[in-house]
């Protein structure tokens, strides 16, 4: 659990009462690659911190599998969407590469609002960055060219080629894998 509350610490600074609260709500799992960690069409009620390995929000659109997001080691992976309203999602999660994860329960999490306002605050901020790089990445796809989205890739995540298939990364930049391979040959 050390890693979940340094990774809120970036965020803000809980006390240990309520570190312990969300220790209370939260369970450590493993999963093995190419898993779903939630299927589509399930409603979102965990929330997940990746503590070691790669998951995917993925979705299919006219049968073909478009990858939405990545997500690396400590940071947080829900469908948000469906976290929120109830209703089941469109998109799953996928497990890219074997992984270690603690899984928080969101309705006993957000039981623990009112008791502990600094569990709220800390997940508004979360919730907030993840909503920022949600905008960053749409924005990417409408005014970044294919090669300047691989690039920033590159740049933030270099050990993606190494870690996750080219199919996903493809689908991902919004590209055919040979498109990639003709960005890739550039370089």
């Amino acid at each position: 659990m050390d890693e979940l509350f340094q990774f809120f610490k970036a965020f803000y600074p809980i006390s240990p009462a309520a570190q312990e609260a969300i220790t209370a709500i939260s369970t450590e799992i493993s999963m093995a690659r190419n898993k779903d960690l939630q299927p589509i069409g399930h409603s979102c009620k965990t929330i997940y911190f990746l503590k070691k390995g790669i998951a995917r929000i993925y979705y299919y659109k006219d049968g073909i599998d478009v990858t939405e997001s990545f997500e690396f080691e400590h940071s947080i992976v829900a469908r948000v969407e469906s976290l929120f309203s109830g209703r089941p999602s469109r998109k799953g999660i996928q497990i890219v590469e074997d992984a270690e994860l603690i899984a928080i329960d969101a309705n006993k999490l957000f039981k623990l609002y009112d008791a502990f306002p600094e569990i709220e605050r800390l997940f508004r901020k979360i919730f907030e960055a993840a909503h920022v790089n949600l905008v960053n990445r749409l924005e990417s796809l409408q005014f970044h060219t294919a090669e300047e989205r691989y690039n920033d890739l590159i740049k933030e995540s270099p050990e993606i080629l190494q870690r996750v298939p080219l199919k996903h990364i493809a689908s991902y930049l919004g590209i055919t894998q040979v498109s990639l391979s003709r960005i890739r040959a550039k370089r």
